[in-house]
């Protein structure tokens, strides 16, 4: 496995002529130039990400990756840290809304305990890249040493790596973690210079004297840790978590890899914001599954130049909005490569005019 500076270094560019030959297909097919709207802009991207004018995507993985953040005890959601591990379960035992979906678009679920604050037994299915049992609470400090960090990110790298010796040719990125919505809301805020208040929403479901109480902890969290902006991993290991650190290392090997990322939601959306803050180029390898109702959401896709392929209302995680994007991400590449051209057809094309 490289070492997570050689990943970096290792991300290339799209691929121009791949794209610049997909493009030229799409003019081809038997429809009105850019008349499938942003199925086509997909397709063409996909082509430039794996390097080949008529990308497939037969493959496809979600990865789910769990973990407990400390913060959890500062009161900052509804459900008590003991559903971690339970949803962890029910992912195994393919109850859970991520195992429906995936199954829907012929995805398979990888589920992997980053840091889970109870001690889950062994079982089919489930990975162990336990950094520790939760972070620590990122409002009296660190939420991670710099070496758990590190630790996290290269069990990343390690999870694709695997992934992708099983055959690989997408990737969705998912998440559990009870309190990992402040995290995102405390790493979008420190890396997109964005208000706290803007960037935090209600999570699992919050009133509104908890919903304050939630900001609070936050603006605390920043205060106590002051977390440089143009340091990803800083940022990072100051606000957590576990999963969200798992996740950056996944995105940077899926590019490292030339493989699509889609990302989920919010939390997906805040690791993309610290992975591309460590490298950059990774932006170009990145599709935003949808938007998510959490409002820190639409602030982290602004900053990554990001347009969301769904807008479902969705503030779910797990890889919920990933898995079904994947499914559009994939009739993308089927009509580039399946539809007919003009001249197979025998279909006459449009009229060239002058303006």
């Amino acid at each position: 496995m490289l070492s997570l500076q050689q990943a970096i270094e290792r991300i290339g560019h799209l691929d121009e002529r791949a794209m610049q030959a997909a493009r030229q297909r799409q003019d081809c097919l038997t429809k009105p130039v850019g008349s499938l709207g942003r199925l086509e802009e997909l397709s063409i991207k996909v082509a430039g990400i794996r390097g080949v004018a008529l990308p497939a995507i037969d493959r496809k993985a979600i990865v789910v990756m769990a973990a407990d953040h400390g913060v959890a005890a500062e009161g900052v959601s509804l459900y008590p840290q003991a559903v971690t591990p339970q949803m962890v379960r029910n992912f195994l035992d393919g109850g859970a809304a991520i195992n429906v979906l995936a199954r829907h678009v012929g995805a398979r679920v990888v589920v992997v305990d980053m840091g889970v604050a109870t001690e889950l037994e062994a079982r089919d299915g489930l990975v162990s890249c336990k950094v520790a049992h939760g972070t620590r609470s990122l409002t009296r400090g660190p939420a991670m040493s710099r070496d758990e960090a590190m630790s996290a990110i290269e069990a990343g790298l390690e999870i694709l790596d695997l992934e992708v010796d099983k055959g690989l040719d997408i990737i969705g990125t998912g998440d559990m973690g009870i309190g990992n919505t402040t995290s995102s809301s405390a790493i979008t805020a420190a890396i997109t210079g964005a208000a706290v208040a803007k960037v935090t929403g209600r999570g699992t479901g919050l009133g509104r004297r908890q919903l304050a109480a939630k900001v609070q902890a936050i603006e605390a969290a920043l205060k106590v840790n002051q977390p440089d902006a143009a340091s990803g991993m800083d940022v990072l290991t100051k606000m957590g978590g576990f999963e969200i650190a798992g996740l950056v290392g996944l995105m940077i090997g899926a590019a490292e890899h030339r493989i699509p990322v889609v990302i989920d939601g919010f939390v997906s959306g805040a690791a993309a914001l610290v992975a591309t803050t460590m490298a950059p180029h990774l932006r170009d390898f990145l599709i935003a599954g949808h938007v998510s109702t959490e409002p820190g959401h639409r602030v982290a896709l602004k900053h990554l130049g990001l347009k969301p392929v769904l807008d479902l209302d969705m503030r779910l995680g797990e890889g919920t909005g990933a898995a079904l994007a994947i499914s559009v991400i994939e009739a993308a590449v089927k009509a580039l490569a399946g539809m007919a051209t003009f001249a197979q057809a025998g279909v006459c094309e449009a009229e060239k005019r002058a303006e």
